[in-house]
């Protein structure tokens, strides 16, 4: 028996688009707003760690998904899927976060839609 609280999950980037593009999960970044709009996954949605920490709900489109949580790294999701979790939520963080996701060749995009970087 251990007596350490066993966190959220993790997946790969590919598994997390995989989830996203086949409906039951959202991606949720809580990268701060410059990280976000220098680039990020085109089909995330964006909840800055900062804000979800003040107690700010998840949005609409999250209610009855599983949430994949993603960072740069990978250190500020996992924060953010353990918040999520004890809010009830299914939720996994992406091992690697945005970096690893470019580094697979998944796409990133900027504010304007165009191809981004990972800040």
């Amino acid at each position: 028996m251990s007596f350490f609280r066993r966190g959220p999950g993790r997946v790969t980037p590919a598994e997390a688009a995989r989830r996203v593009a086949d409906g039951t999960a959202v991606l949720l970044d809580v990268r701060e707003s410059s990280e976000w709009d220098a680039g990020h996954a085109p089909d995330a949605i964006h909840l800055p760690l900062s804000r979800l920490a003040g107690g700010a709900s998840l949005p609409d489109s999250a209610a009855g998904r599983q949430v994949v949580v993603i960072c740069r790294s990978g250190n500020r999701s996992r924060q953010a899927a353990r918040m999520v979790a004890d809010r009830g939520s299914r939720t996994v963080d992406v091992v690697g976060g945005m970096t690893a996701w470019a580094a697979e060749g998944l796409p990133v995009r900027d504010r304007r839609g165009a191809a981004g970087t990972v800040a």
